[in-house]
């Protein structure tokens, strides 16, 4: 089975500057981070607070899940980060 993302759950974590989001491999869970300056690069304009950070990630989510696919790797690791 591939990469699932049926969660649609995201949160932001203003301490690391990122948005988090789940993936599922089978029935492991996969944690991704996407960093603030990932989401200014595809929207430059994006405010500093977290309603715009989530929105930029709500409207970027169909390439950011992409990008997630394309970095995860079936094995141990159940973190990534895209920057």
């Amino acid at each position: 089975m591939a990469l699932q993302f049926p969660n649609p759950s995201r949160s932001y974590d203003a301490g690391r500057h990122c948005v988090s989001f789940w993936g599922y491999d089978n029935s492991r869970e996969i944690t991704f981070d996407v960093d603030d300056a990932m989401l200014k690069s595809l929207q430059p304009d994006v405010g500093n607070d977290e309603r715009a950070i989530l929105d930029a990630f709500d409207r970027f989510r169909e390439k950011l899940l992409e990008m997630a696919r394309s970095r995860y790797v079936s094995g141990p690791q159940n973190h990534y980060s895209i920057s």
